[in-house]
């Protein structure tokens, strides 16, 4: 499972990152077409999270990941034929629901795999999947250099060859089975009906929004409201790549229970408070202050996304029945597209359009909803219960 998910990661990371280049200057589409296209496509993909994580549950969670990985073989194979904004608007979508149903399955089977230990094992694997990006980054930096048709194509067969990398991998995990539910639940969606759950699945969704605050935002704000040198630009990912392979596993592995999740989340909020503050700062410092106010925010950001990950993990996995892992799945990974969705128009607004008060009141955001992750893990575990429809 490591195996497949590290093969898995350095192929996005090798199409992720030139991707938008790929698709303006090899298909010769509008910047503002591809946004457009990859909007639609991302609201789409929100469809599949539950329904596959459903399916996964009654049919088996490594079927349902070997059929999207197919799809998303396809899909990739697809991009090579775009040259219009329908044609490149359906292939995302496409390749966006095979996503979120394999995002579904994948969290349906990491919680067999990892038996007791599903939220350390998740770290695990998510460490892995951050040094696979890290590694698919630095080539894709070669096919960008070279700036060629055929470069940016190399990248979309490496990332379908990727795919079926995973899946090769994937049939040495076993193949489990559903786990039997009782008759008067076959025809139920669980989780619907789950007040607990569906609140961490928004807080989740929200805190989730730190995401495209390093990858869209801070670019932009390094490049456009400070004097920090431009290489701070990508000195910042490296750091919060960096701090995440190297931390994520073991501060991961000592966050396994609800409890433990709940207090994860409020310490990311306080890490965040923290960090915001100083970004906000990087306008007003000089060059080289502005640099040293970038690594020591961005360090305190990365170690509250990894409290943020590693809490979410264990009350995912925690508070979610085994009978139906991949329907509860399917709904965090719903709560988190629809933040990272919305995420963009909201970060820039904040923090590009109201500059450092817009900085601060993000950071109160983030330490106001880290602060809920204690109730909401205490909910959970008191109405389990009640929740499922179970005896208490």
């Amino acid at each position: 499972m490591v195996l497949s998910s590290f093969a898995n990661r350095i192929g996005n990371g090798l199409f992720n990152t030139a991707a938008a280049l790929y698709f303006t200057r090899v298909a010769h589409l509008p910047a503002t077409q591809v946004g457009l296209g990859l909007s639609v496509a991302g609201l789409v993909g929100m469809l599949a999270g539950v329904p596959a994580g459903y399916l996964a549950d009654r049919r088996g969670p490594r079927t349902v990941m070997l059929v999207t990985l197919a799809v998303q073989t396809a899909t990739m194979l697809g991009f090579l034929a775009v040259r219009s904004w329908w044609a490149f608007t359906v292939v995302a979508a496409l390749d966006t629901l095979a996503l979120c149903a394999n995002n579904a399955a994948r969290g349906a089977v990491i919680a067999r795999v990892g038996e007791d230990r599903p939220a350390a094992f998740r770290a695990r694997l998510r460490a892995v999947a951050n040094l696979g990006v890290v590694l698919g980054a630095l080539g894709a930096a070669v096919a960008v250099q070279w700036d060629t048709p055929a470069a940016y194509t190399a990248l979309i067969l490496s990332n379908a060859a990727s795919y079926l990398v995973c899946g090769l991998l994937l049939l040495r995990v076993p193949d489990y089975q559903p786990v039997p539910r009782p008759v008067r639940e076959r025809r139920r969606l669980l989780v619907l009906r789950d007040r607990p759950f569906l609140c961490f699945a928004a807080v989740s969704g929200l805190m989730g929004l730190q995401y495209p605050l390093v990858s869209l935002v801070l670019p932009i704000w390094i490049a456009s409201h400070t004097q920090a040198p431009r290489w701070t630009v990508a000195a910042v990912a490296v750091v919060n790549s960096g701090v995440c392979v190297l931390l994520q596993a073991r501060i991961g592995g000592r966050i396994e229970t609800p409890a433990h999740g709940g207090a994860a989340l409020r310490k990311a909020g306080l890490l965040f408070l923290l960090s915001c503050p100083l970004l906000a700062l990087t306008a007003r410092a000089q060059a080289w202050p502005a640099a040293v106010l970038l690594a020591v925010a961005i360090t305190l950001h990365s170690l509250g996304e990894i409290y943020e990950s590693s809490g979410g993990f264990a009350l995912g996995f925690g508070l979610a029945p085994d009978r139906a892992q991949g329907e509860y799945q399917g709904l965090l990974g719903l709560g988190f597209d629809l933040g990272q969705a919305l995420g963009p128009a909201l970060l820039t607004t904040l923090c590009l359009g109201w500059g450092e008060r817009g900085w601060l009141a993000l950071g109160l955001g983030f330490a106001v909803l880290g602060a809920t992750g204690p109730r909401v893990a205490e909910w959970g575990r008191r109405t389990r219960g009640a929740a499922l429809g179970q005896a208490a």
